[in-house]
Parts: structure tokens; C-alpha cells; sequence
């Protein structure tokens, strides 16, 4: 899903004569559920329980709702804005960011829609939705309605990040400011200097003369350089500008570009990489670490599995039966997952699918077509695996930090463990053939399935990996580095030292060498939540076949292309392409 590049990263619009409209915080209303009856102005709403768009809706009332859900909120925009709307063609809404997919109305009429519904979902919980408002679906000065239809696959779901406002489009929507690399995924390699290449597109009838400022930061926020241009572009034409960084180290870096001309100013931010494959990251193994992880397994192997398939018939097809698993786990924790196997009998690839943090595995998860057998796999604490161990979010990632023997990680890594164990238990396996892949801390469950069990698994497929190279995270990422300030400078429970020893075991850029079957990663460049330099880090210390996909406007979601690319690769791996 390569995406015109000038259109994804305008980021922020200012202009000079433009205004705006904030929408109210408080007087959303809320509801579970889905009729399309509720994106009519006329529907009666005053039922609905009061939500803020500021946070999830599991944090205000909705606990593990999973599915659809409606909002709705009234706003009088001023006449003031309609000389504006009718100049420029309309206004702009702003909604932030939507966990995960959204249909957006406005006075009953969809203005734009972000993500896809299954059963090609596509979650675009981390894309900010801007939609364009055409000026004949605006009553100036009295009330409008907009409604938003969401849809949650899983973890937090609804409206919970900024800005919510209706802007005036004004004098910037008629420039362009944009990256323009020649490298498709911006990732600069083989030279001693990364050029920065911007386009500025005139769409005035007159020349637009200005300055262009660009401003460089790595991603540990350290200011590399800024540069101020003068430009000036003719009507209706293009300008070219190329700025030349040398001597910098290979990592990833961010890029602010501002236009300011006499009637409007733009403001572009972008990320580029540079060599990231030569970026190093050494392994900080503790003396004992082959010995933690051996006793780990062999506890793990002295735990009966007690495996239980229930066939879920609601579920299942023609083609393909779907099952409740049941098994026990470290600790003989119980643990659940999902298995979809073809009716039709034979032997069969195997794909294990693990999930990201706080998030729930659903049986839609794990249709990886009719030649493979999906199993989707719950690790404790997530999904349907709460019954034993079940730290709730936050404070997973903290549970008995202090003791690496009960750290909440080494028993989510043995359930991954178990869950190869259950397909090898599998005849319509064939295990000559498995496969592990995941997300975020399921691009991390997946490194660490591969590499504790190097031996069956033959291919793996981390997405944006998590829990990699902890002391650099905590300085290119707010979280999860903010539980843990707060666990020791607050509550001074460990020291840093201690923190950072006990989590070396489980760091998968210390598993990733122990790795052997070939591994494709997918990044997203402007991902804030598990940096690229976090996913290099472990990456970097693969020695096996590997290969990676950039995604240069993705952020800690990847495009559904990658889910494409990911599950050809597979099929060539398992020899069926």
C-alpha cells in the first residue's frame, strides 16, 4: 500500500487567515453497539452515557469491550468561518487519533473513513483522521452533528488523542511542502552523507516567496543541524531544495520542514534512517543467561499440557473447523488459544500467531487461507488466558520485575514455548513447516520463540517489535520507560542497575542471535511507541537468512501491504509459491 508521500505527512496546517473551531470535551455521547440509524442529526441520543474523546472508553466505564461503538457530539460553527468554507471548498475536521477504525459522519453524510473492517482489517489506531467538510453539508451558526462510528479489534478502543477541532482550510492547502527521496522506504545507505530532498509545490497564481527552515534531530533528540533557505517559486510551479548532512551515524532521524511566506505558513515532519543496518547494539548477556533460559524450558517440559480442543460450530465451515485450545503452561498457568484447520484431511503448515501487549487474539486473527493451519495463541495475562496470572495494563510489564525467576515475561515466553509444543502435538501438522508471527510485544514473542525454540520453528515474521535494547528505549520512547521511572526514582523499588540486569534475560536483541530460520521484519519509520532503533537492535543480531520491509509513513501500525508481502514470503518459505 504505497501511498503518494506529499499527502501522508503533511502533518500540520497554519495559516494566516484561516480559523478555527474547537470541538467540546465534555459533551460527547457514547454508546455500544452498532445502527446506522445513529449518524442521523434527527436520532435521539440522549440515552447514551457522557464520554470524553480525550481517553479509551475502557478507561471510562467500557472494560474489555471489544467490537462497535458510536459517537456523537453537537457543535455550532460560527458564520464567521463560511467566507472561508465557500472560498477554500469546505473545512477541515480534526479528530486525532481512533483506535482502530472509524466511519466519520457529518450531519449524516460520511466524510471519510481510516482502517479496514475484517475480514481484511486494517487498524489504524496510531493515524491521526482529518476529513474534509463540504460547505453545502455545514449550517453555519446553528447545530451540527457529528457521529463517528468506531470499530475495536482488541485492547483500548475509541476517540482518545487530539486535536479535535474544525479548522478553515485558508491559503496553505494551496502549497505543498514534501519529502522527496529517491529511496521509496527513506532509508539512506551505501553513501558517507544523507542528502534531505524537499519539494515545494506553488498553487497560487502569483510567485510565493518565503523561507524554508529545516531542522534535523536524532532520535534520541539530540539537534543535528538547522538550515534556513530563502525560496522563491513562480506560479503554479515546483521548487527543489536538497539539504546535505555529513558525518552523522547511522540511526534514524526526524525532520521538521516550515515554510513561512507572507500569507501562510506549512510545517512538514518526516523521519529518514540512515545505514540502520550498521547500526550497534551488543549484546548484554548476563553470565547465566544459556543456563535461565535452559531451566526455564525444562520446568517448562515437566508441566503436563493437558491439551483440550473444543470445536466452536458457530464458527466453523464448510472448508474449515475452528477450536477453543486449552492447555497448561510455566507454573501450570492456564492458557488459551485458537486453532482453524482445514476440514479437508492432510498434513499441513502451521502459522502460530502471538499478540500484542494487552491485546486479545481472535479466532478472525488466524485465516491464513486454505493451505495453512492457523493457530492464535493467548498468552497468560491476555485475551481469554486471565484465569491464573492476570497483572492487568498497566503494571504487566513491571509484574515481579524484581525477581527474573517470576518475571511476568519468563512465563510469556514459555507460553509461546507450549503453544509450538501443542501444534508439534498436532498429526495434521506438518512440522517440518511452523511458523511464529506477531506484533509490537508479538514481534517480541515471536523473536523469542525463535530463538528459545530455534530447533521447530523455520520461519519467523516480527512486526515492530517491543521489549528490545532497554536503555536506549527508554531514551527514544515515553513509554514503557515511564512505569519504570516511576517504579524506581518514585517508589525507589530497584535501582537502574538492577532493573536493567534482570531484564537483559529478556531482551530479545540478546535472543535474536540464537535464532536460525530465515525472519522478515516489518518497521514503521515515524513509529513512537517501538522506535526503529529499538527494531535494529535486535534485528542487527540476527545471524540467520533475514530481510525488512521500511513503511517510511507507518507508525507503530504497519499498512495492510506488509500483511500482503509477510504472507507471500511465507508461503515461498513453506515451498507453496
Amino acid at each position: 500500500m504505497r501511498r503518494t508521500i506529499f499527502l501522508i505527512l503533511i502533518l500540520s496546517l497554519a495559516t494566516v487567515a484561516g480559523r478555527s473551531q474547537n470541538l467540546p470535551e465534555a459533551k460527547w455521547k457514547f454508546i455500544t453497539g452498532d445502527d446506522k440509524l445513529y449518524a442521523s442529526p434527527a436520532f435521539n441520543d440522549s440515552a447514551w452515557k457522557d464520554i470524553s474523546p480525550t481517553m479509551a472508553w475502557e478507561q471510562q466505564g467500557f472494560p474489555d469491550y471489544d467490537g462497535f461503538a458510536w459517537y456523537r457530539v453537537t457543535v455550532t460553527i460560527p458564520g464567521s468561518m463560511k467566507s472561508d468554507a465557500m472560498k477554500y471548498g469546505g473545512l477541515v475536521l480534526y479528530l486525532g487519533k481512533i483506535d482502530d477504525v472509524d466511519f466519520t459522519y457529518f450531519n449524516g453524510v460520511l466524510i471519510g473513513s481510516t482502517g479496514k473492517l475484517p475480514p481484511d482489517y486494517e487498524g489504524k489506531w496510531d493515524t491521526r483522521r482529518e476529513y474534509r467538510i463540504a460547505p453545502d453539508n455545514i449550517k453555519f451558526g446553528k447545530p451540527n452533528t457529528i457521529a463517528v462510528r468506531v470499530y475495536d479489534a482488541s485492547g483500548n478502543g475509541g476517540i482518545y488523542s487530539g486535536p479535535l477541532r474544525i479548522s478553515s482550510i485558508g491559503a496553505a492547502e494551496s502549497i505543498v511542502v514534501a519529502p522527496s527521496f529517491p529511496q521509496q522506504d527513506m532509508i539512506i545507505r551505501g553513501v558517507p552523507y544523507a542528502e534531505i530532498p524537499i519539494t515545494l509545490k506553488n498553487g497560487f497564481s502569483k510567485k510565493m516567496q518565503g523561507d524554508l527552515t529545516v531542522t534535523v534531530t536524532s532520535d534520541f533528540g539530540e539537534n543535528i543541524g538547522v538550515i534556513e533557505e530563502p525560496i522563491v517559486i513562480e506560479k503554479y510551479l515546483t521548487g527543489n531544495f536538497s539539504f546535505r548532512l555529513s558525518g552523522i551515524n547511522p540511526g534514524f532521524y526526524s525532520v521538521t520542514a516550515l515554510l513561512k511566506t507572507k500569507s501562510a505558513e506549512k510545517e512538514v515532519k518526516f523521519s529518514f534512517g540512515y545505514e540502520p543496518e550498521k547500526i550497534i547494539s551488543p549484546t548484554d548477556r548476563q553470565p547465566d543467561f544459556q543456563i535461565f533460559w535452559s531451566k526455564a524450558k525444562e520446568e517448562l517440559a515437566s508441566v503436563d499440557p493437558q491439551y483440550n480442543m473444543i470445536r466452536i460450530d458457530s464458527l466453523c465451515t464448510p472448508t474449515h473447523n475452528i477450536f477453543l485450545v486449552e492447555m497448561h503452561s510455566l507454573g501450570n498457568a492456564l492458557i488459551r488459544g485458537w486453532y482453524r484447520v482445514p476440514v479437508k484431511p492432510g498434513r499441513y503448515p502451521a502459522v502460530m500467531h502471538v499478540p500484542g501487549y494487552s491485546s486479545t487474539i481472535q479466532p478472525s486473527y488466524i485465516n491464513y487461507g486454505d493451505e495453512i493451519i492457523g493457530f492464535g495463541l493467548n498468552i497468560r495475562g491476555h485475551g481469554n488466558s486471565k484465569d491464573d496470572v492476570n497483572p492487568g495494563f498497566p503494571g504487566y510489564i513491571l509484574n515481579n520485575i524484581e525477581d527474573k525467576e517470576k518475571y511476568i515475561y519468563r512465563g510469556a515466553y514459555m507460553d509461546c514455548i507450549r503453544g509450538i509444543d501443542f501444534l508439534f502435538s498436532r498429526p495434521e501438522v506438518d512440522t517440518t513447516r511452523v511458523a511464529v508471527e506477531g506484533a509490537s510485544q508479538g514481534g517480541a514473542l515471536t523473536f523469542a520463540t525463535a530463538a528459545l525454540d530455534n530447533e521447530r520453528v523455520r520461519v519467523c515474521a516480527p512486526q515492530v517489535p517491543f521489549l528490545s535494547d532497554f536503555r536506549d528505549y527508554f531514551k527514544v520512547a515515553q513509554w514503557p520507560g515511564n512505569e519504570f521511572i516511576n517504579y524506581v526514582e518514585i517508589e525507589k523499588r530497584m535501582t537502574w542497575e538492577e532493573v536493567y540486569r534482570v531484564l537483559s534475560y529478556f531482551d530479545i536483541k540478546n535472543l535474536a542471535p540464537m535464532i536460525k530460520a530465515p525472519l522478515m521484519m516489518g518497521v514503521g519509520l515515524v513509529d513512537d511507541v517501538c522506535p526503529p532503533h529499538i527494531n535494529f537492535a535486535a534485528y542487527n543480531n540476527v545471524v540467520s537468512k533475514k530481510s525488512y520491509i521500511v513503511y517510511p509513513n507507518a507508525g507503530h501500525g504497519l499498512p495492510g501491504d506488509f500483511n500482503r508481502q509477510k504472507m507471500d514470503w511465507i508461503f515461498r518459505e513453506f515451498g507453496l509459491k
